[in-house]
């Protein structure tokens, strides 16, 4: 059965959601559910800190009666296997009355894949698999390491004008203004890990914390891409491919410098671009990209970060 228009929406603003409990759910997924009844909210949850309660608990425990007869949208299939730290969401679902249950993706987990939904049918829920773009993207994280083996990886790059990220001695401290490093300092609270180079570590002692007000317990934990050893308080990263190695690491943020950013982008293993390009030039030094503009790339998103601009880009895969 087709999605209709409201669907779509109760879907996005799931989606919307579920960036609430973004990292803070690992080393389970990021999920947001609510619970509607005649178009009024009368639930709504996202998965707590550590991963339980699930979205669907919380939002039909906050629902109750008024789930009867309601509809259930969630952003990830309910789980279907037994835990010791909670029951199935798809027994919930299926024992609160609801009529119909909207699903933004399908869970890959062999322990639910599929299941979920066919305990909501059997139990009388009329069940939507919408295959939603917002809820894919809220999940980019938990889908890539269930489907890849490996965190979605974020490459950021400042750049200058004239497409520099570094003076030829390898500093690169505030190309970009304000606006644009609180946005910086945003991605990074949205992070399971953040990883430098060694070049970076040398040139700028790079914190890599979160200094936004209100976030600062949400910085992430710092990787260096080096075949030495690391520092107190950060881990060793040997080559791009050990992020395969990274438990529980959903969301990976490469901070640089340029040669991290080419280690992973010739291993192919950048998902998203990051690019901050500043009204300043350097006239010389260290080029964003050592062999030009990678090819393969579509441009999502365009915005202004104060008198900075921000490009995301996406790996067509």
């Amino acid at each position: 059965m087709a999605t209709t228009a409201d669907d779509r929406r109760w879907l996005a603003a799931a989606a919307t959601l579920a960036e609430r409990a973004r990292p803070l759910s690992r080393p389970n997924p990021a999920v947001a559910a609510i619970v509607v009844q005649d178009g009024i909210v009368v639930g709504r949850g996202w998965t707590d800190v550590g991963g339980r309660p699930h979205a669907e608990a919380i939002a039909l425990t906050q629902a109750g009666e008024r789930a009867r007869g309601a509809t259930l949208y969630v952003t990830l299939e309910p789980c279907a296997h037994q835990s010791q730290r909670g029951p199935a969401c798809a027994d919930l679902a299926s024992a609160a009355g609801l009529v119909r249950a909207v699903i933004g993706v399908g869970d890959p987990d062999p322990r639910t894949a599929g299941d979920g939904i066919a305990r909501l049918r059997a139990a009388g829920v009329e069940t939507v698999l919408a295959d939603d773009p917002a809820c894919r993207a809220s999940l980019a994280g938990y889908l890539t390491l269930r489907q890849r083996g490996r965190p979605q990886v974020t490459l950021k790059l400042a750049v200058t004008a004239d497409g520099f990220i570094a003076r030829p001695d390898g500093t690169s401290k505030w190309i970009t203004g304000e606006v644009a490093r609180a946005h910086v300092h945003r991605e990074r609270a949205r992070a399971d890990a953040i990883l430098v180079g060694s070049g970076t570590l040398r040139a700028d002692a790079p914190r890599l914390d979160v200094r936004l007000p209100g976030l600062e317990n949400r910085s992430p934990r710092r990787l260096l891409l080096t075949h030495g050893e690391a520092p107190d308080g950060w881990s060793a990263l040997r080559s791009p491919e050990a992020i395969h190695e990274l438990a529980d690491c959903q969301y990976l943020f490469v901070e640089g410098g340029s040669g991290a950013a080419a280690a992973f982008l010739d291993a192919d293993l950048v998902d998203r671009i990051l690019l901050y390009r500043a009204p300043v030039t350097f006239g010389e030094g260290i080029a964003a990209f050592r062999d030009g503009m990678p090819k393969g790339w579509t441009t999502i998103d365009q915005r202004r970060l104060g008198a900075d601009t921000l490009e995301i880009l996406e790996r067509a895969r």
